[in-house]
């Protein structure tokens, strides 16, 4: 195992968050319409019962109402068009993970999707991020291996190091390339629960300090890993996780979060952790597994 990977307890031996480099922030986010947004199949257990049962128009109206939230954030958006045929490609964390190196160069490195229906969504990414400055790293496989971008690897806030979830989505062998390709280690955490299929349902941190996370989804030495590394972990409520995505919030600069309505237990967590907290409706989005943090990729640089 490369050194700069970490799936245990004992793995973190001489490892200190203090002494990770800085990490610049993001500098923006990039999303994509939902033009062609719908559920045609199945392909995690939110979208059983919702083949055919998306509102286009309401779902518009909801992706539009979360660019403004970004926007009130002081977050600004970039659009990549989206692509007729590309029903998922609104969920724009998971074609890639965007991030720099130590010496500062803008990488974006394109996921090897899971479904055969998505795979074509990358390319469009690849081509965004090359006529914006971006050096396109390729995922390497030998046909079987998956990873599937922001969706399963996590910037920790301020901070050189990335957090990978694997177990549905992402084989862990992929983190090897991530921490090549960004020169920074990876803290790898195994998902369990199925409904929790990538890391960002059941993962997301508030600050350099403080994450929110649904235990249940992970099993017993990926929380001793949380545990160890951020000293204030605030747990979601089932309902708030499974029925509203809680953890699928997007927290701008450690500063604003932006989460689905109604989570109200995860709401009051973060404003008592002194975020602002903007609500929006996602709900047409939750009928295919994803919210606030799917629908965008940070940008940087």
């Amino acid at each position: 195992m490369s050194a700069n990977l970490y799936r245990s307890i004992g793995d973190l031996r001489g490892f200190s968050l203090r002494n990770c480099p800085p990490m610049a922030e993001p500098s923006g986010v990039l999303m994509c319409p939902p033009d062609h947004f719908q559920v045609l199949a199945v392909k995690n257990p939110y979208m059983a019962r919702h083949v055919g049962d998306v509102n286009r128009d309401k779902a518009k109206r909801q992706w539009e109402d979360l660019v403004a939230a970004f926007t009130a954030a002081g977050c600004g958006v970039s659009i990549i068009p989206a692509t007729p045929g590309l029903e998922d490609m609104v969920f724009a964390a998971n074609s890639s993970l965007a991030g720099t190196r130590p010496d500062g160069e803008k990488v974006a490195l394109i996921s090897s999707m899971r479904h055969s229906s998505r795979r074509k969504e990358t390319e469009a990414f690849a081509v965004w991020y090359e006529a914006h400055g971006y050096r396109v790293a390729r995922t390497k496989t030998s046909g079987h291996e998956t990873f599937e971008g922001s969706g399963d690897a996590m910037w920790h806030p301020g901070k050189r190091l990335i957090w990978g979830g694997h177990g549905f989505r992402t084989d862990p062998v992929m983190f090897e390339q991530v921490a090549d390709t960004f020169k920074t280690p990876v803290i790898q955490l195994k998902l369990v629960n199925e409904r929790f299929y990538h890391l960002d349902t059941c993962f997301c941190p508030l600050s350099p300090e403080t994450v929110l996370i649904y235990p249940a989804a992970f099993d017993a030495a990926s929380l001793e890993l949380i545990l160890k590394i951020f000293p204030i972990v605030v747990t979601s409520s089932e309902a708030d996780a499974v029925s509203r995505l809680a953890c699928n919030a997007a927290v701008w600069r450690s500063k604003t979060a932006i989460i689905q309505k109604g989570a109200n237990a995860a709401s009051g967590h973060m404003r008592a952790m002194g975020l602002n907290v903007i609500e929006v409706d996602t709900s047409e989005f939750v009928k295919s597994g994803g919210s606030v943090y799917c629908m965008k990729q940070y940008l940087f640089g």
